[in-house]
């Protein structure tokens, strides 16, 4: 079990953490579309994690001027990602509220 992953019972926090950002909020019901703004940057995500993610990345890159792309940088292939993860201790299994994860050595 992760220690946090993308879940409806997430939204909420996501949403307050953009609004703790400086960020307004809204949601469009037509489109199903969570927004979120801040000086003139705006976003858009299906779910508020995705939301969190995009302006994550709007807040990594720092872009001072919009052009186009400005959120690209030398890119992972997500198909090209292992199929296991190297060994770790997953804070749940060191601090005795879960199952470590299999190692796969």
């Amino acid at each position: 079990m992760p220690t946090l992953s993308e879940h409806i019972n997430v939204y909420g926090t996501a949403l307050q953490v953009l609004k703790d950002k400086g960020y307004q909020l809204w949601f469009e019901p037509e489109t199903r579309i969570y927004r979120a703004e801040r000086d003139g940057w705006d976003f858009a995500a299906h779910t508020p994690c995705g939301l969190l993610g995009v302006v994550a990345i709007f807040e990594h890159r720092q872009p001072t001027k919009y052009e186009e792309y400005w959120w690209r940088k030398e890119e992972v292939d997500e198909l090209a990602l292992p199929h296991e993860p190297r060994p770790y201790n997953s804070v749940l299994a060191t601090q005795g509220r879960g199952p470590r994860p299999p190692r796969h050595e």
